[in-house]
């Protein structure tokens, strides 16, 4: 099996599931609880936080556990914009974000907020300078995502950070860093909120991590017995934090190391270019994250394209796997390349992947193509 698909998720690290399974057999205490068992939980999920947040230039109590990239964008986007409603109504985000953050933006519109939805270029870039103009003293908050889950194109967030900041130091810049964490330096210098998945980085699913940089208000949007200084109440998912942390810190001691080696897999199925007539490569060849590579085959529908690769024991995917099987949730590939739209396929890696796995797409794409598009020709 070659498993190019880890936008999508990723397969638990196995010295993440270590972790994890002694966690759930050792550390299976309610952190809450104020015996020594509920201690010794707590004072692990302490280090987990500090781990962490020293990863991203963040502090300690900063960092608040949730159940994955859709909670956390969702508390950070309407708690906040709830916090701050009596102070603007103007928010902004881009025509290109995740369902779970175009969604929060769709509700707060149906409320009576002004939303501004920014365009890209050809290669998924926003507009800085059309950002930058579009705040005012009314608005309240910007999400941006920081790499984008269909095409790898990588937004200037230091930049829109900073500059959002000097147009207005009230307006609170949130940032969904789901396909970032892990596979590039983040320090949150310029970043008010920023949401993680842990299943995106070789954790398990349902944990991830909002990041709330201090002094930020955010209204509860989750209500219970207060855990988390209230703002996410529920008992403490143990094996998922312990499941986060290590992948984190693991994803971060090799950083530079996988990032080169996933460049180099990516490279090599860029040479298709040369030998596939029609094919485009879509986002920004040069400086996207090597982690994702959408490609367009002319007059070849994605879909039976991704079963044929199936057939070989490849797996890829058509787009984002959250929004692929809804026709309501427009595509990256309809912004920067509507030709075609229908005719793409999602080739997405991690540190598990080889150059020799790159070498075995290739060929099965050569063998591929040519009779997809012959059969569609008679």
């Amino acid at each position: 099996m070659i498993y190019f698909d880890n936008s999508a998720t990723t397969k638990i690290d196995d010295e993440v599931l270590k972790e994890v399974v002694e966690t759930m057999n050792n550390n299976f205490a309610n952190a809450s609880s104020l015996h020594k068992l509920g201690y010794e939980v707590e004072q692990k999920i302490t280090n987990a936080k500090k781990v962490i947040a020293n990863i991203i230039g963040a502090k300690e109590d900063e960092i608040y556990f949730t159940s994955g990239g859709t909670e956390s964008n969702n508390i950070a986007i309407l708690g906040v914009c709830d916090a701050y409603k009596k102070y603007g109504n103007k928010i902004i985000t881009t025509k290109i974000e995740h369902p779970s953050v175009l969604k929060c933006f769709n509700e707060l519109e149906n409320r009576g907020f002004e939303v501004c939805y920014l365009d890209v270029d050809n290669r998924g870039y926003i507009d800085i300078d059309n950002l930058i103009n579009e705040v005012d003293e009314n608005t309240i908050f910007v999400s941006i995502m920081y790499v984008n889950n269909e095409i790898g194109t990588i937004q200037k967030i230091d930049e829109i950070g900073k500059r959002i900041k000097e147009k207005n130091k009230n307006t609170i810049f949130h940032t969904d860093a789901v396909q970032s964490f892990g596979k590039l330096k983040i320090n949150v210098k310029y970043i008010d909120l920023m949401s993680v998945s842990g299943h995106k980085i070789h954790a398990q699913k349902g944990i991830g991590f909002l990041y709330v940089r201090n002094g930020v208000r955010l209204n509860n949007i989750i209500f219970g017995a207060g855990q988390q200084k209230g703002l996410r109440s529920g008992t403490i998912n143990n094996e998922g934090i312990i499941g986060i942390y290590k992948a984190s810190e693991k994803a971060y001691k090799n950083l530079e190391e996988n990032f080169q080696k996933i460049r180099e897999v990516r490279e090599e199925i860029i040479k298709l270019k040369d030998k596939i007539e029609n094919m485009s490569i879509n986002g920004d060849e040069e400086n996207g994250i090597p982690y994702i590579l959408s490609l367009s085959f002319k007059d070849v529908k994605g879909e039976v394209l991704l079963h044929s690769l199936e057939e070989k024991g490849i797996y890829v995917s058509t787009g984002s796997a959250c929004g692929s099987k809804s026709k309501k949730n427009l595509s990256m590939i309809y912004y920067v390349n509507e030709e075609n739209l229908g005719s793409t396929i999602r080739v997405s890696f991690s540190f598990d992947n080889t150059l020799e796995e790159a070498k075995q797409f290739n060929e099965a794409i050569l063998e591929i193509i040519p009779k997809l598009r012959m059969y569609i020709k008679k």
